[in-house]
């Protein structure tokens, strides 16, 4: 039962895709993924896990797509941090019709859609027990948001970030393409910057390595994953 036991994590960030939300389409919102995923954020309230989510923006538009497009760099890294916006209230939304208390904190100031990023505020919900998504990444264009997902890991002294993917964890070749692609248990940073190992981008990388912060790469399409690596089983992969 959720809520029993204790949790290894007492705080925890969360790394969504943007395609997360978007189910077998690849783009767009898909009311059924968006359900299962808040669901399982709901799992981890109700075990009092305090939960901060750091969601991406594909399934609207990537800064990288959109420059590729033509359109100028920053422009793109702008209009890709509002797809993240967009995705975050709606996740808010699904998780607060689940009576689940969220907040959307932004790195753009955006007053009429939610409230601003600062530190302090965003450690003072999670301590009230609130699950707190940050968008906008960082605010700042050229950075991803696995960049933003580690910082702000960082900023509220989170014990682990969860990386949510479509596979099981880290491989040491493309699973989609290689049948013999390897799954790694375990991977150190250097491994994963010296391979060229698709965990994270390399800035996101080399921060968790200075301040020691662990990554777990787990598939979030198998039901009740997330509670299940906060809870300590041996699911996906561990980089350390």
């Amino acid at each position: 039962m959720p809520g029993r036991g204790r949790s290894k994590y007492q705080r925890v960030l969360l790394k969504l895709s943007g395609e997360s939300l978007a189910g077998r389409a690849g783009y767009g919102i898909d009311h059924s993924e968006v359900q299962a995923i808040a669901e399982q954020i709901r799992l981890l309230v109700r075990a009092r896990v305090q939960t901060a989510i750091v969601i991406g923006g594909g399934n609207i538009l990537r800064g990288a797509t959109a420059e590729s497009l033509g359109i100028e760099r920053v422009a793109a890294d702008y209009a890709g941090m509002l797809a993240t916006v967009i995705n975050a209230l709606i996740l808010q939304d699904a998780l607060e019709k689940m009576r689940v208390t969220t907040r959307v904190l932004t790195a753009i100031e955006m007053q009429k859609l939610a409230e601003p990023y600062i530190r302090r505020r965003a450690i003072r919900h999670l301590e009230k027990g609130r699950v707190v998504i940050f968008a906008a990444g960082t605010g700042n264009p050229y950075f991803s948001t696995d960049t933003a997902a580690t910082l702000r890991a960082i900023e509220m002294k989170a014990d682990v970030i969860l990386k949510a993917t479509n596979v099981e964890g880290v491989y040491d070749c493309d699973p989609a393409k290689h049948q013999d692609a390897r799954l790694f248990r375990d991977v150190t940073y250097m491994e994963v910057i010296r391979r060229r190992l698709k965990v994270m981008d390399t800035t996101a990388i080399t921060l968790c390595l200075e301040n020691h912060l662990p990554i777990i790469v787990f598939n979030l399409q198998r039901k009740r994953n997330i509670r299940d690596v906060v809870f300590g089983q041996r699911i996906g992969t561990l980089v350390h």
